[in-house]
């Protein structure tokens, strides 16, 4: 059950996450500069950690080639989906519009991307039709009822 107090923790981080950024590529004046720094903040959590964790275990060699291009892939994807959130901004978007749509539409790819990747041994209940539904109308719900700026 610890796992839980990570899920807590990438919903407080990623949840903060389009409005400290929003406010920080209005602050420089040119998303790239903020990409620039999102990258940097990668950087120094995604590299400089792992690094000096796996090197302390000794860890650092053997890595398996699949895993490794899937986890690159994935950090593609991570880093694609920032700089597709710093241009909805910067064509116009607000974080009070761009997030709900982020977060209520990537639940839903993930359930299909990881059926694909995972097919589902029994058949899938409509309910999950249901809870796509949900998801749609509650971003849906948040948009409506934001709060006025």
């Amino acid at each position: 059950m610890g796992w839980v107090i990570f899920v807590t923790g990438a919903v407080l981080s990623w949840g903060a996450y389009g409005a400290l950024l929003h406010q920080g590529q209005t602050q420089l004046a040119n998303p790239l500069k903020a990409l620039l720094c999102v990258g940097v903040a990668y950087f120094l959590i995604g590299v400089l950690v792992p690094i000096a964790v796996l090197g302390s275990q000794g860890e650092l060699a053997g890595f398996d080639r699949a895993g490794a291009i899937n986890a690159t892939v994935a950090g593609a994807l991570g880093a694609a989906g920032a700089v597709c959130i710093i241009w909805a901004f910067r064509t116009g978007g607000l974080p009070v519009y761009v997030m709900p749509l982020v977060f209520g539409g990537a639940p839903i790819v993930n359930v299909l991307v990881s059926m694909l990747i995972h097919p589902p041994r029994n058949a899938i209940s409509p309910m999950l039709y249901v809870g796509f539904a949900l998801a749609s109308i509650g971003a849906s719900i948040v948009l409506y009822f934001r709060p006025t700026a």
